[in-house]
């Protein structure tokens, strides 16, 4: 096999792996049926500022981010939804050191 054959695909298969979504067991996918909470409910539970919750958060699966196209020149609002699975399993993961 020619040697440029064997490097497109190794790099191939690098780009798929890294564009991949993180999988979520099945147990703590989230679901409708979650109660979602609000950064600043999460913020008050953890005594974060709401900065510092949203950093966490922003590009966690399963985080609900509802926002607004806006214009060029207008700021974009977003409103994130945090599931109270995607809760625990972040909380589990920053308390296993």
């Amino acid at each position: 096999m020619p040697r440029n054959v064997a490097s497109f695909e190794h790099r191939a298969e690098w780009m798929r792996d890294r564009q991949s979504v993180p999988s979520i067991s099945p147990s703590t996918r989230p679901s409708s049926a979650d109660r979602h909470y609000s950064v600043a409910e999460v913020s008050a539970m953890w005594n974060l500022s709401q900065d510092a919750v949203r950093k966490i958060f922003q590009n966690e699966p399963g985080v609900l981010v509802l926002g607004g196209q806006g214009s060029t020149h207008t700021r974009r609002y977003t409103t994130i939804r945090i599931p109270d699975s995607v809760l625990q399993r972040v909380y589990r993961r920053m308390t296993n050191a």
